[in-house]
């Protein structure tokens, strides 16, 4: 390549886009050190081009209209931070169309159409990176795709969402409900006005179908994978969680099976506070992947925010940029090329937390354990709690069954006269290897 200057256009000059505008220009001298030329932000869109942002740049690269942009034959690699499908995905298909690389953040949609956007990409030669995805400031799709390249992957969870961390962090910490915690993550930017992709688990189910899709290198269907949010969970179940030695998270788990088959699940989780995702508090995000040769990864970091998320952003420019140099742009396509199908929810196994109410008399525990134990599972651990009442309540750990039965013993317990209530249940998580 022999020209002088490598130009980039910024679609979305919100958090994230004034992150990334930020480190390219306050580290353009390193960025170009690195490169060997000029990577200059050179072209802003966004419907807001008023607002001062933090960030110095000539008002005249500012323009209202992504399309003089995505047709501008001098811009080289465009950056996509505007967020949802549409019109996202047109203008990364306009981008594409027109011969230009592609950086996006846009968990959506990579999780709903990246596979259409990266064979095109492929087809044209081009890059397209999404590093920003997934994890905020943690780079993870990028050594997934390389320097973990040689393995099998087998497993990956993690915690992908800062919001729910924050709040369940808050939640067992203070002590304080889920509606309290929620307003006060709204009042220091943590959450939307609108909490829903990330309280209901959306946020985290666009995350991980990315994460494997690129770890099990095939086509996942966001559909397929099952989600359950945080609302639900109450103060009561964060008590017990801390007498018995756990955590409660929001966590996203993908596995692929020897069978050639895969289950991807988002839901709260009582982890045992010896596993190593226990720890990770506020919105901090932390990501384990298993590989067959290297064993136990994990990536831990800031999980969203301007700078952090920029920065990951701006990286991957700057890694097309150098390919750009070296003539080496679509290096690393889709590698998407085995097919999976995916576990049905009921059959996954795992092991649960049973939190119910009885009426306190002889023989309640005989028979709530006659029933687990009918439908195949059984006990951990369990502990009764007297109430000053004729009541007691009864937590039940079990140990791993599939989601069929368990849910097929707790709709049965609920028509046992002694149970009262079953007041919550919750899929469990030990340490690998632990003893517990």
């Amino acid at each position: 390549m022999n020209r002088k200057q490598i130009n980039v256009g910024l679609i979305g000059m919100g958090i994230v886009g004034t992150g990334a505008a930020k480190v390219l220009v306050e580290n353009a001298d390193l960025i170009t050190a690195k490169v060997g030329i000029p990577v200059k932000l050179t072209k802003v869109a966004d419907k807001d081009i008023v607002t001062k942002r933090p960030v110095e740049l000539d008002p005249s690269v500012f323009t209202t209209d992504a399309n003089e942009l995505l047709n501008d034959p001098d811009i080289d690699i465009v950056i996509e931070l505007i967020g949802g499908v549409h019109p996202a995905k047109e203008f990364v298909h306009t981008a594409l169309a027109n011969g230009k690389h592609v950086v996006t953040a846009n968990k959506e949609l990579i999780a709903k159409d990246g596979h259409e956007l990266m064979d095109m990409a492929d087809q044209n030669k081009l890059d397209f990176m999404f590093e920003g995805a997934v994890g905020g400031g943690i780079p993870i799709i990028g050594p997934m795709k390389t320097v973990l390249a040689a393995n099998r992957i087998k497993r990956v969870m993690g915690i992908v969402n800062g919001t729910t961390n924050f709040i369940l962090t808050k939640m067992a910490e203070d002590g304080a409900d889920f509606d309290s915690v929620l307003k006060e993550a709204q009042a220091m930017g943590y959450a939307e006005a609108n909490p829903t992709a990330d309280v209901e688990g959306y946020d985290a189910k666009y995350k991980i179908a990315i994460l494997a899709s690129i770890g099990f290198v095939c086509r996942v269907n966001v559909d397929d994978v099952y989600c359950e949010g945080i609302t639900k969970i109450a103060a009561d179940e964060m008590r017990w969680a801390k007498e018995l030695g756990y955590v409660i998270k929001l966590v996203a788990i993908a596995s692929a099976s020897d069978d050639g088959k895969m289950a991807i699940r988002v839901h709260p989780v009582m982890l045992h506070e010896t596993h190593p995702l226990a720890s990770v508090r506020g919105v901090s995000n932390a990501i384990m992947v298993n590989g067959d040769a290297v064993g136990d990864v994990m990536f831990f970091g800031p999980g969203a925010g301007s700078m952090p998320t920029g920065s990951v952003v701006a990286g991957d420019v700057v890694d097309i940029a150098r390919n750009m140099v070296k003539n080496a742009n679509g290096r690393v396509g889709c590698t998407c090329f085995e097919h999976r199908d995916v576990t049905p929810m009921d059959q996954v196994v795992s092991s649960h937390y049973l939190r119910m109410r009885v009426i306190d008399r002889p023989n309640v525990l005989a028979q709530v354990a006659g029933v687990l134990g009918a439908n195949d599972i059984s006990v951990r651990t369990v502990v009764q709690r007297q109430r000053l009442d004729e009541f007691a309540e009864i937590v039940w750990i079990t140990h791993p069954a599939t989601e069929g039965d368990f849910r097929r013993a707790v709709s049965e317990l609920k028509r046992v006269p002694v149970v009262t209530s079953v007041c919550a249940t919750m899929h469990v998580e030990f340490p690998a290897g632990s003893k517990y």
